[in-house]
């Protein structure tokens, strides 16, 4: 995670400043997507002052990303103000775009202050490790533990099949497996990293089916992001989620992530492309 979040300045600049990146691993052998939003981050923050942090992202998940290509990624510096810069980010592959948004940032700032409070739920450390449900599935385990992010689910996991029953809502402990430092941007892009990784959850408890389910398409179309205050993404974070409806093959989720004392640090909106087979086409989980 840490090497595809450190990009490659380029000297070619025309209107544009230019980074390239790596992708990681993926055994779909599409991109992650919350790894091209954490570069998208890291990208638009290099023409930014030190001083101005991001605190909003609004893009487009355009065509999937090939892991074994590089992305190049283009940022056009489309404003600077006396609180507020903006940045729109464009990533590439083979000459056309994968990715297109538009990210905020703005000066540290004074100013009235709510939230949603935080529900009540258990501890990460009193809830199982998804790790132990691949105890027959030595294959899907190597690969859950390789991933960047831990996550710990409060309702239990999709990864063999759906519990709780069709309710559309679900909430997960999360963050990043082992210490970054102390870069507040670090910790900014991995948030956006992990923000991407189960906020797909929500609709498809809301259609019954888990990630096993066969036949079943997922696919990020858009994500938006707030960041509202600063939070180490290496430390556990409760990202609430809940879909508020899905139709025309499309799912909704919004999510917030609170640190464990209960502070309310981002909210994550994204829409997704779900397909589930029609029922008699489903077949058990493997």
């Amino acid at each position: 995670m840490l090497d595809v979040i450190e990009l490659e300045r380029m000297e070619a600049r025309t209107h544009e400043d230019i980074f390239l990146g790596r992708s990681h691993f993926m055994p779909s052998g599409r991109v992650f997507g919350g790894q091209v939003l954490s570069q998208v981050v890291s990208a638009a923050a290099r023409t930014i002052a030190d001083d101005r942090h991001v605190h909003s992202l609004h893009g487009y998940f355009l065509r999937p990303g090939d892991m074994r290509k590089d992305i190049t990624f283009g940022v056009d510096r489309i404003h600077d103000g006396r609180s507020f810069a903006r940045r729109r980010v464009q990533g590439y592959q083979d000459g056309v775009p994968i990715f297109s948004g538009i990210l905020s940032f703005q000066d540290e700032d004074e100013g009235v202050e709510h939230q949603l409070p935080m529900p009540e739920v258990p501890a990460p450390e009193d809830l199982p490790d998804p790790l132990r449900e691949l105890d027959r599935h030595p294959h899907s385990q190597r690969l859950l533990a390789a991933n960047p992010i831990e996550v710990r689910h409060v309702e239990g996991s999709l990864l063999v099949e759906p519990t709780g029953g069709a309710r559309p809502t679900q909430a997960v402990w999360t963050r990043v497996r082992r210490p970054i430092g102390d870069s507040r941007l670090l910790h900014q892009a991995a948030l956006a990293y992990l923000s991407d990784y189960t906020i797909q959850e929500p609709s498809m408890r809301g259609a019954g089916v888990a990630w096993s389910t066969t036949g079943l398409k997922v696919a990020s179309l858009d994500h938006a992001m707030w960041w509202h205050r600063p939070a180490r993404a290496d430390e556990w974070l409760l990202y609430v989620q809940e879909s508020p409806g899905a139709q025309g093959g499309r799912g909704l989720a919004f999510g917030r992530l609170y640190t464990r004392d209960g502070a309310l640090v981002a909210s994550v909106a994204q829409e997704i492309m779900l397909r589930v087979p029609t029922s008699d086409a489903v077949s058990p989980p493997a």
